[in-house]
């Protein structure tokens, strides 16, 4: 007679199973999941190892322009000053390419080297349009520099040449490194609101200081420093608005020592010469 196995008894991890709030099957489909999920799991690792996703991405792009999302029109918003033409040729570099795969940082790096654009933002509207939306930079002077002539803006930035045979109205800047100074004279000519109309040009001399020229044909030297430059002009301001120095045949008003101001007037042959304007005070440049 053959003796009947003595009946296992039951794990400790077996008796904690049995009292959790969830059935033997339950768990051993769980299991199952968490395997067929490691697989997977693996199976993806290694598709993106072999590049699959990169090759499937592409067809998907592909896919998708041949069902009509592919570049084919152009839209800019906030021109006005930059050659549309330029932009619109940039953008349609892209042509037939579907939208997907659309280089948008690579068109708007293009874009940015133009000299009009300050800054500008590409982007899609399906199906089929690219949309280039332009921030233009702002021209505040013109730059005069080994005799050419170039747009600035208030950073001095060059936008661009410019035909001296139309002229836009903006102050002119002379010599080199005047295009970085163009924002620190505009602050200060505008510290004399009475001159400022009447000024067509400043020289940048020595990398140090201002010449001022006036559309009367005076030219005002004015001294190193921004606070020193800024005294001598209002000063000149004051004394112009009370002996009218301007247009009274001044060649030359030297300001560059502050203890005294000297004035030359024109000496040519036949030049009738009127009364000469009243002495500036020194005592008021200090």
């Amino acid at each position: 007679m053959r003796r009947a196995p003595a009946k296992r008894r039951p794990s400790t991890i077996e008796r904690a199973v049995d009292h959790l709030p969830v059935s033997r099957d339950a768990l051993r489909r769980a299991g199952n999941w968490v395997l067929g999920g490691g697989i997977i799991a693996a199976l993806v690792a290694g598709l993106v190892a072999m590049g699959l996703p990169q090759m499937i991405g592409l067809l998907m792009a592909e896919a998708i322009g041949d069902a009509g999302f592919k570049v084919r029109n152009v839209e800019i918003l906030n021109r006005r000053q930059v050659d549309s033409a330029v932009v619109y040729d940039l953008a349609m570099r892209q042509q037939a390419r579907p939208m997907p795969l659309v280089d948008l940082d690579g068109t708007r790096a293009e874009l940015m080297k133009l000299g009009w654009i300050a800054d500008a933002r590409v982007s899609r509207r399906l199906p089929d349009t690219l949309v280039v939306d332009i921030v233009e930079r702002v021209p505040t002077a013109i730059w005069q520099y080994q005799h050419r002539l170039a747009l600035i803006d208030k950073d001095g930035v060059v936008i661009g040449p410019v035909d001296d045979r139309a002229m836009p109205d903006l102050p002119v800047v002379v010599g080199p490194g005047a295009n970085r100074r163009a924002t620190e004279l505009a602050a200060l000519i505008a510290t004399t609101p009475s001159l400022k109309p009447l000024v067509t040009a400043a020289s940048w001399q020595g990398e140090r200081r201002w010449d001022i020229i006036f559309q009367s044909g005076e030219k005002l030297m004015l001294p190193e420093g921004a606070d020193e430059a800024a005294k001598a002009l209002a000063f000149f301001a004051t004394e112009d608005r009370r002996a009218g120095l301007l247009g009274k045949g001044l060649v030359s008003i030297d300001m560059r020592d502050p203890s005294r101001v000297v004035a030359r007037m024109s000496r040519e042959p036949g030049t009738r010469i009127e009364a000469p304007a009243p002495p500036l005070s020194a005592k008021s440049v200090t």
